[in-house]
């Protein structure tokens, strides 16, 4: 079943955030890993159970996937995948709601 893709501002903002960081010491760099983000969102189409559950939240609705160094988690309602947010593996998770 495929489903819809929708990015929240605040995951819209941490990916322009990212890119900017990481063109400070490449554009190419900065350009692949959205481009690879991408990727992974249009996999969520067909297949929005393929992250694991985020282990801080542990429920079976908040998913992430893992992108290089980042963590793009998201969150199923329905045939909808909301995009929450996109941080750096290191970071901590803030809350999300």
């Amino acid at each position: 079943r495929v489903i819809r893709i929708v990015w929240t501002h605040s995951a819209i903002v941490d990916l322009e955030h990212i890119r900017s960081y990481i063109a400070q010491d490449s554009e190419y760099y900065a350009q692949a890993l959205i481009l690879e983000i991408f990727q992974f969102v249009d996999q969520l189409q067909r297949f929005s159970k393929s992250g694991r559950i985020v282990p801080e939240i542990n429920e079976a609705k908040t998913r992430e996937l893992i992108v290089g160094s980042y963590r793009l988690i998201y969150e199923i309602k329905g045939s909808t995948a909301a995009i929450l947010t996109v941080l750096h593996g290191a970071r901590l998770l803030k809350k999300l709601k």
